[in-house]
């Protein structure tokens, strides 16, 4: 088959090369080798540009998180949420190979960590103390992952005959597309708790 065509190798080039080759292959696929072999180089020679498989994690982090999108000019708060969450859910699921290799790796990414710093400003200015933002903002982000590792589930197939209790029509005749309905009823669930919330600390 010869040799993949070379390309120009800068980081830019060797992330979203990685990126490719998670979304395609798996998070297990990932290797310095293996995103050189798909630039047409050798391993060796990306190391002028990255310092290890790391920082290719970190790397694919930007990327991901460059597709979310977060203004902190908009109000109120909930509104900002929740289109933040959405812009989440919906980069992760173009890319919900990547979601174990990232999960593993602790935030270091300047584009991760600057997102972060948005979403605690939005919550700072809406009232909420500080030792309530980080759990906020996960317990965000643990719903969020948790919508997007089932997205690319298989329908769900048809339970066993004779041993299935009584009382799961749900699951029986689930609706079409019931998966979003989950995840809007979770999302709004989560903003008017955080409200109620916020609401109760103001008085």
């Amino acid at each position: 088959m010869g040799r993949p065509p070379r390309r120009l190798v800068t980081r830019e080039a060797i992330m979203r090369a990685a990126l490719d080759l998670v979304d395609e292959h798996g998070a297990a696929a990932l290797s310095v080798n293996r995103v050189a072999a798909a630039l047409g180089v050798k391993g060796p020679s990306l190391y002028n540009h990255i310092s290890g498989r790391d920082e290719v994690v970190d790397g694919i982090r930007e990327l991901i998180v460059g597709e979310m999108a977060l203004d902190p000019s908009i109000t109120p708060w909930t509104a900002a949420v929740d289109g933040w969450a959405r812009s989440y859910r919906a980069a992760f699921a173009a890319h919900p190979n990547a979601v174990p290799l990232l999960a593993a790796r602790p935030v270091r990414s300047r584009a991760a960590l600057r997102a972060y710093a948005d979403a605690f400003t939005v919550l700072r200015r809406a009232g909420w103390p500080e030792d309530r933002l980080l759990p906020l903002v996960h317990a965000v982000e643990y719903f969020l992952l948790g919508s997007v590792l089932v997205l690319d589930d298989p329908p769900d197939g048809p339970l066993p005959g004779d041993d299935v209790p009584p009382g799961l029509e749900p699951m029986l005749n689930a609706p079409p597309g019931h998966r979003d309905l989950a995840f809007e009823a979770g999302l709004a669930a989560l903003i008017q708790g955080f409200a109620a919330e916020l609401a109760a600390l103001r008085r």
